[in-house]
């Protein structure tokens, strides 16, 4: 068993669609032509996209944002990621996942990484549009502190 968490990503034109918005991918391995398993190491943090329709329009659209666990660690179950994840942020229906892809080009457009992000702040994301309730931004003076925190814990 390996110490990495594999993510199925999946293309099938105008039907599924499995993506990777964010995070490092340390291992792509291509299955064939529709599909690739992407890997990410245990601590790492990444959004993984899942849309899927039908002939009648779309029928799942999802947002999870997750933490790679090291081995033996506790972890959600997710469909396409083996072997699960610590959940930050999970969320569905179109507008909610528009709304966290917005919020994600925006940390983009301030020049930070959303992989480096705080996870309290997914956290917050999650908990405020679960509630149709607007978040606070992620800003560069949030992130300092984030990272001054991280520099003192250890």
């Amino acid at each position: 068993m390996s110490d990495l968490t594999e993510v199925e990503v999946l293309w099938l034109a105008k039907r599924i669609e499995n993506r990777i918005r964010f995070g490092r991918v340390i291992e792509d391995k291509k299955i064939d032509r529709h599909r690739r398993v992407l890997s990410f190491a245990p601590g790492s943090i990444f959004a993984f996209v899942r849309w899927t329709s039908n002939d009648f329009g779309t029928i799942i659209s999802r947002i999870d944002i997750l933490r790679a666990v090291a081995p033996g660690q506790r972890c959600s179950t997710v469909p396409y990621v083996k072997p699960g994840g610590g959940i930050l942020l999970r969320l569905s229906g179109w507008s909610k996942v528009e709304r966290v892809l917005q919020m994600v080009d925006a940390i983009e457009a301030i020049g930070i990484d959303p992989a480096d992000v705080a996870p309290d702040h997914w956290h917050h994301i999650h908990n405020r549009l679960s509630v149709n309730e607007n978040p606070r931004p992620y800003t560069r003076a949030r992130h300092q502190a984030w990272l001054h925190r991280q520099r003192v814990m250890r």
